[in-house]
């Protein structure tokens, strides 16, 4: 019948177009998602390699090595001779992952260790860094954690860098050449050959993984941890933050991340051109677990019979601030120099950096840059405090007239206060004024404390006598007569040292020349507060402590002259 045979030709025709379509579009765009998927397993497991590699042993001589690789003919490890900084690379894996500060030690013993920044797998806290390649079809054999590279050279220094080199047996040949400068900056130069008769896509990658229980200060006005700049925005994330949230991803172009300590700093800068995928993860693998920040370049094809090459850098070591902004504008870094936390006040705390840094230069001492840095602000704001201290004074010499009206209105606190505001009025005086010197100090002390605390500039920075590190506390006390005695006092009893004793002392002679309260309460308060100052400012910075102290004695004799030209009594 015709009808049956129209609907069987309408099926027939149906199956075609189905079958048409998922031949010749579904079945690729399956394909094509399953080559996808591929190749972000094969990325993940690249960086799973470097945070949570296979089990390990240590060598006999100290060296880490995977457990599934036999040890190379040729040296593990190339040395790192650098003008600031020495160490060694691993040819097992091409790692960075040894390295110390020539100019830093852990404490001011000259025979101390040298500060460490980067520390192989097999010691307490692994610490390193790692540059490859992510292919886009898993199929492709590419250097990972276990590849044993071979160098052509013996050492790697400033004048002559490393070429690494490997081939995977099927006509793919990768270089990786590091250089050093003659601060903290790797460059890395990766290139792959192809050899073979079809072009093959690679994407760069780089990592720096860091395992175990950080160790970290935990000062709530310091950031310690994964850092890092995309998009023209800082990002910080805590250690423990990072943990809950397990992974952090952005997507940029250029920028730069890495982990931040109170004075290092590791940082990954890959081409500021380049659009990248960045992530901050954590993995809860071993003790501690594994934090790792890294990097995934965009695709780079490697047409046959060609040579095609990537450069990203690396800075590991200190966070000084000058070298910095240098790095900044070499590279067209954007916020580098705010991996040192002068905090959302920045742009009070960095000018006190820069005079400071400036007066050292010229004194060579950073505690008479403190002191000089302080009489500059005293001048700076002279007008206002001379007029905050006339205030002071007209109030000490209105004390008798304050005085009588609390005695005759003792008993009507209301009628007190309007007498009070009535002398205040007639006798011109503001007594809100008076508290104008202190505001004056409070932004200026902030922003001294932040410099002091975290800048590199001042650790270990000496002044005079037994003050040799202006970011320490006075290490004097005087519950040992501050060192005559021979014995030290346990740590749970607070050292009060030369420094906070001589601040506590000038602050008492400051607020015996301003009027007493007339609340009996309060100023048993105010005169007990200097010694409360004492043993608070017993653990700040010893450099702190100074221009406290120091500003004290400025505020006394400029106040004293005040007091004397108005014929006040100093008692």
């Amino acid at each position: 019948m015709p009808e049956q045979r129209n609907l069987i030709l309408a099926i027939v025709i149906s199956i075609l177009i189905i079958l048409g379509f998922q031949y010749f579009y579904e079945l690729p765009r399956m394909q094509q998602a399953q080559l996808e998927a591929e190749r972000r397993a094969a990325q993940e497991q690249v960086f799973e390699e470097a945070i949570t590699p296979l089990p390990r042993v240590v060598g006999d001589d100290g060296v880490s090595l995977d457990a599934s690789m036999e040890p190379s003919p040729v040296a593990i490890r190339v040395p790192i001779e650098g003008t600031r900084v020495k160490g060694s690379l691993s040819l097992a894996g091409g790692r960075l992952d040894e390295l110390r500060l020539l100019d830093y030690r852990e404490t001011l013993e000259p025979d101390s260790a040298l500060v460490e920044v980067l520390s192989p797998i097999g010691t307490e806290f692994p610490y390193f860094a790692e540059f490859g390649w992510v292919p886009d079809n898993p199929s492709i054999v590419v250097p990972d954690s276990q590849t044993v590279w071979s160098a052509d050279a013996n050492a790697l220094t400033t004048s002559r860098p490393v070429t690494l080199t490997w081939d995977n047996g099927e006509d793919l040949r990768f270089e990786r050449r590091i250089a050093i400068d003659d601060n903290f900056l790797f460059t890395i130069t990766q290139s792959v050959t192809n050899r073979g008769n079809e072009p093959v896509t690679l994407h760069p990658y780089g990592l720096i993984s860091r395992w175990g229980e950080v160790p970290i200060l935990g000062f709530w006005i310091l950031h310690e941890g994964p850092i890092g700049v995309f998009n023209s925005t800082l990002e910080e994330f805590s250690y423990k933050n990072l943990r809950e949230r397990g992974e952090i991803p952005f997507e940029a172009q250029g920028g730069w991340l890495g982990m931040t300590d109170k004075y290092w700093l590791t940082a990954l800068i890959p081409d500021q051109n380049d659009e990248l995928e960045a992530n901050f993860r954590f993995v809860d693998f071993g003790p501690g677990g594994r934090y790792q920040t890294d990097f995934l370049r965009s695709p780079v094809v490697i047409p046959p019979g060609q040579t095609v090459s990537v450069t990203d850098h690396l800075f590991a070591g200190a966070k000084e601030v000058l070298l910095l902004e240098r790095y900044g504008r070499l590279l067209g870094l954007e916020l580098f120099d705010r991996a040192v936390d002068f905090g959302w006040f920045w742009f009070l705390t960095k000018p006190f950096f820069y005079i400071l840094h400036w007066l050292f230069v010229f004194f060579g001492n950073y505690g008479v840059a403190i002191l000089i840095l302080t009489l500059m602000v005293k001048l700076l704001f002279y007008p206002l405090a001379n007029k905050s201290y006339v205030a002071m004074s007209q109030m000490k010499k209105l004390q008798p007239e304050m005085l009588k009206i609390r005695e005759r209105y003792e008993n009507d606190r209301e009628k007190m206060n309007q007498e009070m505001m009535a002398l205040y009025k007639r006798e011109k005086v503001n007594p809100a004024s008076g508290c104008l010197p202190i505001l004056v100090q409070i932004p200026v002390f902030f922003a001294l404390y932040k410099v002091l605390f975290v800048s590199i500039e001042m650790r270990h920075a000496p002044f005079f006598g037994w003050i040799q590190d202006l970011s320490a506390p006075d290490p004097t006390t005087i519950f040992n007569l501050f060192g005559i005695l021979p014995f030290d006092m346990p740590l749970w009893i607070p050292a009060i040292g030369v420094w906070p004793i001589v601040m506590g002392a000038t602050m008492w002679l400051q607020m015996r020349l301003n009027p007493t309260p007339p609340d009996p309460i309060q100023a048993k308060v105010m005169a007990f507060l200097p010694w409360i100052f004492v043993f608070l400012f017993a653990t700040f910075p010893a450099g702190l402590v100074i221009y406290w102290a120091w500003n004290n004695v400025l505020s006394i004799g400029q106040q004293w002259l005040i007091m004397r030209r108005m014929n006040v009594s100093i008692t």
